[in-house]
């Protein structure tokens, strides 16, 4: 399924793509340091998800050491910007939302999902960081026992644990990602969820989600300059492409799984 470009706007401070046609809202968490600005950090892996047909709202957020904290704003932005788009489109009112995150984005809707009232069918958690302050933070090892983030790591395992709702997972890890927790919240998962988790393992690094598309502009007549750019392109981009499709995949699934149930 694919659909013409989308254009971002802002509803309510997100950031949003609005298919013509859309089949389920996704909502997108990105990792600490880049999620202020997700349709620029994220935009070619967002724009996918809007050309499948979902309807995307990505909502900016600053990192602080109080997680619950940034994950209890989160959820309420989105559910105004939510709110908003049902009342000007009904149609929206009886679509599936996906929770989507990468890095601390994917442990934002692993709190999302255990600590508020939020029901959703299914998660996409893209190489979960669970790391301690020490750990994650620049200098972090100086402030070693001072400092710690809202909840700890061993208390956000307790609390999904314990209380994680949402049983539909897509769980992605790279094979080059030290900053990356998702086999320990798999092992959690399987323990708590009638459905286990869905673990893939994808080519690529932590950095892998991030970028914007690079379309090479050919002139009148196609040279091998034109030849060595879009082989570039196409080398630059395997690994994010085959997370994309991974993830449309998942998707096509379990939206037409909620649609045949429905």
């Amino acid at each position: 399924m694919t659909g013409p470009p989308l254009n971002w706007q802002v509803v309510d401070d997100n950031w949003v793509l609005l298919p013509l046609k859309p089949v389920a809202v996704v909502h997108f968490l990105g990792g600490a340091f880049v999620a202020t600005a997700p349709q620029v950090t994220y935009c070619r892996l967002l724009e996918s998800l809007g050309s499948w047909g979902c309807a995307v709202i990505a909502t900016p957020f600053i990192n602080t050491l109080n997680h619950t904290a940034i994950a209890d704003r989160a959820l309420r932005s989105f559910e105004r910007t939510f709110r908003s788009l049902q009342t000007t489109a009904p149609a929206y009112r009886h679509l599936p939302v996906y929770g989507m995150g990468h890095s601390l984005g994917g442990k934002l809707h692993l709190l999302i999902g255990s600590l508020f009232a939020c029901e959703r069918p299914g998660n996409i958690l893209i190489s979960t960081n669970n790391f301690s302050a020490r750990n994650a933070i620049p200098l972090g090892e100086q402030f070693s026992g001072v400092v710690e983030f809202t909840p700890s790591p061993e208390r956000t395992l307790s609390l999904v644990a314990e209380a994680y709702r949402v049983q539909r997972n897509l769980l992605i890890k790279f094979t080059n990602d030290d900053l990356d927790q998702t086999l320990a919240i798999a092992e959690v998962l399987r323990e708590r969820l009638r459905e286990p988790p869905r673990l893939r393992v994808l080519k690529g690094s932590h950095l892998t989600p991030l970028g914007r598309d690079v379309n090479w502009q050919t002139g009148s007549t196609f040279t091998p300059f034109d030849a060595i750019g879009q082989w570039m392109r196409q080398e630059v981009y395997r690994e994010l492409q085959q997370l994309e499709r991974t993830i449309l995949l998942w998707l096509e699934t379990v939206v037409n799984a909620s649609l045949r149930s429905g």
